[in-house]
């Protein structure tokens, strides 16, 4: 069986890929084409909309997507190279890559086996924490600008998010005692424990300027994507001012984060949220839905068509 394994290994190989490749294909189609928020007819009178506007603001709303992902291979590289020195064109080949392997995984999970695989295999753990530690420093950043968000939001609007209810609580902290109890039975505490101490120790050898950059770098494309959003609402006409409309996007980012989901479905999440929050301010909900599917459809449905290509060209490192 290991001796037919090994000898069809490249055609086993092909397959793989050609698989990821053609399920990403699907699930990009399937998302679009069974949107029950925004039919193709919809998407196609809001294009004409769009691009019926001043053709150097379609330009400049394309700059954004460029900045976007300019500044996450930058962020990438910066990361990897505390591993092993990458070149841009290869952080930009990762980056692509990985998100078109990571699309059908939960929460893009499958973006850190897919960017190991670039590496030897000694190195491919370290991979996975540094771009745990990418990941990480772009949350902390949503979490921080989603705080603020939703102290505006409470402070204006009347809303019933926080209502506390104590027999949900304590059910909520039965279930996590219990979980606790089977993981120390089980062993699996411990081993977490193990491993968390493994990442920390991993982390502190990390250079404070590394640190700095990979935070920075998130914080710029942050503020690259939020003001995406904001542009892409003012060429749609919605008029309310800059501050409660950027504090409402905080809003938007900040609740869709924290909501597990498949990479897929990271859309159609945000859609319903971005819906939900300005609805609060009387915007109409397909507009609202246009704009998160414009989003979508420019900072990841095209960026997975160009990792396809990636996928397919993809070669395993050969172990020194």
């Amino acid at each position: 069986m290991y001796n037919i394994l090994k000898k069809y290994k490249q055609f086993i190989f092909l397959l793989i890929k050609l698989a990821i490749v053609i399920g990403a294909l699907y699930f990009l189609f399937w998302q679009l084409a069974t949107n029950e928020l925004l039919t193709f007819t919809q998407l196609k009178q809001q294009l004409s909309v769009l691009f019926s506007k001043n053709v150097w603001l379609i330009l400049l709303l394309l700059l954004f997507t460029d900045a976007n992902w300019l500044l996450e291979i930058f962020k990438w590289k910066s990361l990897a190279s505390f591993e092993k020195k990458i070149t841009f064109f290869e952080a930009y080949e990762q980056c692509f890559a990985s998100l078109t392997a990571s699309i059908i995984t939960p929460n893009r999970i499958g973006e850190y086996g897919a960017k190991a695989l670039y590496f030897e295999k000694k190195q491919r753990k370290k991979v996975m924490v540094l771009n745990l530690v990418g990941n990480l420093s772009q949350l902390t950043v949503t979490l921080f600008f989603g705080i603020f968000g939703m102290s505006f939001l409470i402070s204006n609007f009347e809303i019933g998010l926080f209502t506390f209810n104590i027999s949900n609580f304590l059910l909520f902290l039965n279930i996590l005692l219990i979980l606790y109890l089977i993981g120390k039975n089980l062993g699996i505490t411990k081993n977490l424990t193990a491993l968390t101490h493994k990442i920390f120790r991993y982390l502190k050898e990390l250079p404070l300027k590394i640190h700095l950059k990979t935070m920075a770098y998130s914080l710029l494309r942050y503020l690259v994507f939020s003001h995406q959003f904001y542009f892409l609402l003012r060429l749609f006409e919605v008029e309310t001012d800059y501050f409660t409309l950027i504090n409402l996007i905080f809003c938007t980012y900040f609740l869709a984060s924290v909501i597990p989901s498949l990479a897929i479905f990271d859309w159609a999440i945000k859609g319903s949220v971005a819906v939900v929050i300005f609805g609060f301010i009387g915007v109409n909900p397909l507009t609202i839905v246009t704009v998160t599917t414009f989003m979508w459809l420019l900072n990841f449905a095209i960026p997975a068509l160009l990792g396809s290509i990636f996928v397919l060209n993809f070669k395993m490192v050969a172990e020194k």
